[in-house]
């Protein structure tokens, strides 16, 4: 019997979620783009007070912007080195749960554009990327990664890095022309 905390913040929605070898035993969210350090640790209280014993847990590693993947992803990998439990990344594309199984899934990447990748069998067959939403004709919007699916794809994939698709606006004044 596994316990995940399942943590996301690839979106403007945070997603904090207690899942039990499948079972959610709490799932919430907040939306608010540039939210997510208050939010997520409002959430995460409210889960632990429903369970406080946690085997893993489990961060969407986006893509995202720069920002909130960082917030959800040192939350995430603090909680878990004060705890000594494992911390596994996935690709929060992977955790959009939809009843098709081939489609293109896609998420606000700001700047008019969108994070996307295609899907074939339920299986990842191109991406993440970044593009302008008329360059990817067929997209699916509006759907956001669930606890229960991102527990889910950390048992057939644990993504180091996190999948930052485009460079950081702020840079060194030395990198500025």
């Amino acid at each position: 019997m596994t316990i995940s905390l399942a943590i996301d913040t690839s979106t403007s929605r945070t997603v904090v979620g207690i899942v039990r070898d499948g079972e959610v035993l709490f799932e919430k969210f907040h939306e608010g783009a540039t939210d997510h350090g208050r939010a997520l640790s409002e959430l995460v209280g409210g889960a632990l007070a429903t369970q406080q014993n946690i085997d893993q847990v489990v961060v969407g590693m986006g893509p995202g912007p720069f920002t909130g993947l960082r917030v959800g992803i040192t939350f995430a990998r603090t909680f878990a080195l004060a705890r000594q439990i494992p911390v596994i990344g996935v690709c929060s594309l992977d955790a959009i749960a939809l009843d098709q199984s081939d489609y293109i899934v896609a998420t606000d990447a700001r700047r008019k554009e969108i994070y996307w990748a295609r899907y074939a069998g339920g299986m990842r067959v191109d991406g993440p990327h970044v593009s302008k939403p008329a360059d990817v004709p067929g997209h699916i919007l509006g759907f956001f990664p669930d606890s229960a699916s991102l527990v889910k794809q950390a048992a057939k994939a644990d993504v180091k890095e996190p999948m930052y698709l485009r460079r950081p606006d702020a840079v060194p004044t030395a990198e500025r022309s």
